[in-house]
């Protein structure tokens, strides 16, 4: 049985208190999303966007319309989605894409909606097509078709959906079919990478809320090496932490570098795994090209892993290049390994 003071803890020589700030802190990915507009740092032209489609829909007192954001992991889709139920003031439910495996679970999500509430859907590119199919009268005419029974006795109920709106995220929008992507009305926006002065603000931001003193040489060599995404930023953030909470020590410059050093994070914000990469197609395959499928085999990593998480970072930098034939490590990647 729970104890009745769910803030304590007992080990087995004493009881001891959890501090309040702990405990506001539990979900910590949770505590760091911003609140308001004012608080959600960067993709300045979608904010405006958004900003003036809530203010008229609230107008009309109508839903907002379907949203659609993609871009690569991290830079804040599901915040975004979170931001706009808050502003909204709405119940927003959330699934995903492979959460959705048949139609009866797609038709219990859409018939237990609100009118007004918002559904989240991330990696919505995982849908299966049958699922699209159903999804597509539910957001252009709020109707769900459900067919009953098989063969010539199959008949067809359509059910009356309340007014709602979807916001769905995926980091490839490639391959979301076209019917789907229209029926967006609203907008489809794509999140970009952050400079490195507005992970600055994040990072000054999420240090204020997590109690942590940091200061300015700091809070800069984490902001080079997060990758230009914030979630990065915010994990970097508090692995140091952890580092000079253990040393009894301020977040330093130096405590940044070791905590940084300790993970494998280069001064480019380069993990193991990236660096892997460019060595594989310089050493392995002379520079390149290589293609998608022996670069995957020789990592041992899946495709989509690559494309979705490694990839984008390196081409950004310019340390790879994608030709027709595969891909290419490019001179200033072997000017940066040639450093290390």
């Amino acid at each position: 049985m729970s104890s009745k003071n769910d803030n304590k803890i007992t080990d087995s020589e004493n009881t001891q208190e959890i501090s309040p700030k702990i405990t506001d802190t539990k979900f910590l990915d949770q505590t760091l999303r911003p609140n308001s507009w004012d608080e959600y740092i960067g993709q300045k032209n979608i904010k405006e966007n958004l900003k003036i489609l809530l203010t008229a829909a609230k107008q009309r007192q109508h839903p907002p319309e379907h949203l659609l954001f993609y871009g690569p992991p991290g830079l804040g889709k599901t915040t975004l989605a979170h931001l706009i139920a808050h502003e909204t003031r709405a119940q927003l439910k959330d699934t995903s894409g492979p959460a959705i495996e048949k139609v009866g679970d797609l038709a219990s999500i859409l018939t237990n909606l609100s009118p007004g509430d918002i559904l989240f859907i991330d990696e919505i590119h995982r849908l299966n097509k049958a699922i699209e199919e159903v999804l597509y009268p539910a957001m252009e005419s709020g109707v769900l078709d459900i067919i009953i029974g098989k063969g010539p006795s199959a008949r067809t109920i359509q059910l009356e959906l309340p007014a709602f709106t979807l916001i769905a995220a995926t980091t490839r929008i490639a391959m979301l079919s076209a019917p789907l992507r229209s029926r967006f009305s609203g907008g489809v926006f794509k999140l970009d990478f952050y400079t490195e002065e507005e992970i600055g603000k994040i990072i000054e931001r999420s240090s204020k809320i997590l109690n942590v003193e940091i200061d300015g040489e700091a809070k800069e060599e984490i902001a080079k090496r997060s990758r230009s995404t914030p979630r990065t930023a915010n994990y970097l953030l508090k692995r140091s932490r952890d580092l000079a909470q253990i040393r009894e020590q301020k977040l330093t410059n130096d405590i940044v570098k070791e905590s940084l050093e300790m993970l494998g994070i280069d001064n480019m914000g380069l993990n193991a795994v990236d660096r892997a990469m460019l060595n594989v197609i310089e050493d392995k395959f002379n520079g390149g090209p290589v293609g998608l499928n022996t670069l995957a085999a020789s990592l041992s990593e899946e495709q989509s892993t690559i494309e979705d998480v490694y990839e984008p970072y390196l081409l950004q930098l310019g340390f790879i290049e994608r030709t027709s034939r595969g891909r290419v490590v490019t001179d200033r990647a072997r000017k940066h390994l040639s450093k290390k």
